[in-house]
């Protein structure tokens, strides 16, 4: 009984902080919403005896990928971000789509079936502990896609640096052409 509330309450917030994250303005009141949300997912990996889950759960998620958010959200202008109006214009077309999408999923719920089951009972998942289990499907069966991961991943960050350092260099040229047609020359 008491593991069930505890989900409730999860779920609950899940779905709450979701939505407000969303529904923010503020940029960053949106972010620290998602950390909400990411807490609560570790929570109910907990219920789950899933031990390692959450601590990744809260180390990837919650340390790493929002940390990554609030850097960017640093070096977006966030005061002419928070004022722009973009979809106040649509608001009422949103409003529909989301209905109809969110009525569609739930139209799609009888139709769901569970797949097959995997090679980790219960009992051999409790003798091998949740993090050898994991281990030993990563890299056995999925070692292929977790490869490729990496490797978009890896791409990813070379392209943002490649962005970066382009940026950098334009705005340096930029403020080189603005202070030598600013200050004329004195001629000699």
């Amino acid at each position: 009984m008491l593991s069930q509330l505890i989900f409730l309450y999860c779920a609950l917030v899940i779905i709450s902080t979701a939505l407000l994250a969303v529904r923010f303005h503020n940029p960053v009141y949106s972010v620290l919403s998602v950390l909400v949300l990411f807490f609560h997912i570790a929570g109910l990996y907990l219920l789950l005896n899933a031990e390692f889950l959450a601590a990744i759960q809260i180390i990837v998620y919650a340390g790493g990928i929002l940390i990554l958010y609030l850097f960017v959200l640093f070096l977006v202008n966030l005061r002419q971000e928070i004022k722009s109006q973009r979809f106040v214009a649509h608001h009422r077309l949103s409003t529909v789509v989301s209905i109809i999408l969110g009525l569609s999923l739930l139209a799609i719920i009888p139709y769901f079936k569970l797949g097959a089951k995997g090679n980790y009972p219960v009992a051999r998942i409790e003798q091998l502990t949740h993090t050898k289990a994991i281990a030993m499907e990563l890299y056995s069966t999925f070692i292929l896609p977790f490869e490729l991961a990496g490797l978009i991943l890896l791409i990813a960050v070379v392209g943002g640096l490649v962005l970066a350092r382009n940026d950098k260099e334009e705005t340096a040229d930029d403020v080189r052409d603005s202070t030598a047609t600013a200050t004329p020359e004195v001629q000699k």
